[in-house]
């Protein structure tokens, strides 16, 4: 598969290749041509540079051994760019490619380490989340595949989740956390700028942000509680406490995704969010899936206890 985004782009790079091919050859050819011209028996072309009286530069053949090889070498190099890819989107005869040598080197290096996660194949997250071997290699995972979004401490920031307090986009529960990593999620929040004005949803911000205690406009709070009613309550909740089944976050306590300030309340309502968590089923193996959910279950609950805690099922706000 090419990764050029037009096709010239690949015509372009074979014509350099060969034409860089093409161009030496006749340089080695037409240098030795012209140098073959000169009388038998006459030394090479003096140059004009003398040194110490009597050191000339002449301009002499290449020796013959180095023509056959610098002959050989761009043999090489025809050959290697007919049997690899070289020459543009031409996938060489050997169908070679970097992203199958990978695959084989993830493939070979899985099943080296395969019996180091088969013990963990049975285990309950709970039972796996106490194993400190286990979680040994479940920090390793989530610091090469997760951190990059949640941070090294797992405490996420600006539209990435917390996953070290108990508040949870889709909820808490082990096999909930196992269906994150495993299959993504896509939260997404409609935006609402055809229906709202600037104005309306200024009122349903200063509502929301009364729910979780925040400093708000009593007035403007009575006017967006209506506003909430006929709008976002069909999937926060009358209560504002959040459908987790929706992908809608609580708006009653104080974790927010995106911020809190007023501003951003507004701009979420107007101009909506969207987010993505990838999927890892191709990633990981779903050993290593349930040692990293494990990982992140031990952030926020006791593995001493005999039976996982239940987080609260709610989401982080958007």
């Amino acid at each position: 598969m090419s990764d050029f985004v037009n096709g010239f782009l690949g015509y372009y790079i074979a014509v350099i290749a060969l034409g860089g091919i093409a161009w030496c050859l006749w340089l080695l050819f037409s240098q030795r041509a012209w140098l073959a011209r000169r009388p038998p028996g006459q030394d090479g072309e003096e140059m004009g540079h003398v040194w110490d009286g009597d050191l000339r530069e002449l301009n002499n053949p290449v020796p013959r051994w180095w023509t056959w090889m610098y002959l050989l070498l761009c043999l090489v190099g025809l050959g290697y760019l007919a049997l690899y890819p070289g020459l543009g989107t031409y996938q060489g005869l050997l169908g070679y490619t970097t992203a199958q040598e990978v695959q084989k080197d993830a493939e070979a290096h899985a099943a080296k380490v395969a019996p180091l996660y088969a013990r963990y194949a049975s285990m309950d997250v709970p039972a796996i989340a106490a194993d400190a071997g286990a979680i040994d290699m479940g920090q390793r995972l989530f610091l090469n595949t997760c951190a990059q979004c949640h941070g090294s401490d797992a405490k996420g920031s600006p539209s990435f989740p917390n996953l070290t307090d108990r508040d949870w986009l889709y909820g808490g529960e082990p096999d909930t956390i196992i269906a994150s990593i495993t299959n993504g999620r896509h939260g997404m929040m409609p935006p609402h700028k055809e229906m709202l004005s600037a104005s309306d949803a200024t009122d349903i911000a200063h509502y929301v942000r009364s729910l979780s205690g925040l400093a708000h406009d009593q007035i403007r709070v009575i006017r967006g509680k209506r506003g909430y009613e006929g709008t976002c309550a069909a999937c926060h909740g009358a209560d504002g406490k959040g459908n987790p089944m929706l992908g809608a976050p609580n708006l009653t306590d104080d974790v927010w995704l995106y911020g809190s300030s007023e501003r951003t309340i507004v701009q979420t309502i107007m101009e909506g969010r969207e987010n993505r968590m990838p999927a890892h089923d191709k990633v990981l193996t779903p050993e290593q899936i349930r040692i990293v959910a494990a990982w992140v279950w031990r952030q926020s609950n006791d593995p001493s206890t005999a039976q996982a805690a239940t987080p609260s099922a709610v989401e982080s706000k958007q």
